[in-house]
């Protein structure tokens, strides 16, 4: 039976799940006493989904369209690319204090600039060390469900290196913005229902 453009594929990998069936894999084998680290458990995760590593396999879901036929011209989620100057420096931003987790970060070999994806729920988002791939004070907005926890959950952050508001009259609906460290603004917008 061949594909048809009517035909509907499944090709999104729930990227979530795949790292809950990580953590399961580690705590069965180190429960039979074979114990292996958490990201060696998601590069086997990532082989069972029959590719080469997590990278790839994280890769192919920000890239999948869910539920879309395998026509020409299907386009999914965009991705904005960010400009940093050192994912070093901007990690600790998105990472601790955002709340985002790093799916995969490569370079082509050691001393060359590094290209990462981070990601919190279904929100992505690519950090760029590369000249030309974006440019610093890009703005991202991001929709996000309760603008108002979130506000808080920064602010309960030990260390955090912005104490954001919210603008409830914004218009996209009321919004907390944050700056990176590279002059990046993100817009945490909740939409009006």
């Amino acid at each position: 039976m061949t594909a048809s453009d009517d035909t509907v594929i499944d090709t999104a990998i729930d990227i979530e799940r795949a790292k809950r069936l990580a953590r399961t894999l580690r705590r069965d084998l180190a429960e039979a006493g074979v114990d292996i680290s958490h990201s060696f458990a998601l590069e086997l995760v990532a082989h069972q989904h029959g590719v080469k590593d997590w990278n790839v396999l994280v890769a192919r879901a920000g890239t999948a369209v869910s539920g879309a036929a395998p026509k020409r011209g299907r386009v999914g989620p965009g991705v904005p690319v960010l400009r940093v100057m050192s994912v070093e420096v901007a990690l600790p931003f998105y990472v601790g204090y955002l709340g985002f987790t790093v799916d995969w970060a490569h370079r082509f070999e050691p001393g060359l600039p590094v290209y990462a994806q981070v990601s919190r729920s279904a929100a992505l988002l690519h950090l760029s060390e590369h000249h030309g791939d974006g440019s610093p004070h890009g703005v991202v907005w991001l929709p996000v469900s309760d603008v108002y926890a979130l506000r808080d959950e920064l602010l309960g952050r030990a260390a955090a290196p912005l104490r954001p508001g919210v603008d409830p009259d914004a218009p996209g609906g009321p919004t907390l913005e944050v700056i990176d460290p590279y002059g990046n603004v993100l817009r945490f917008a909740q939409p009006a229902r």
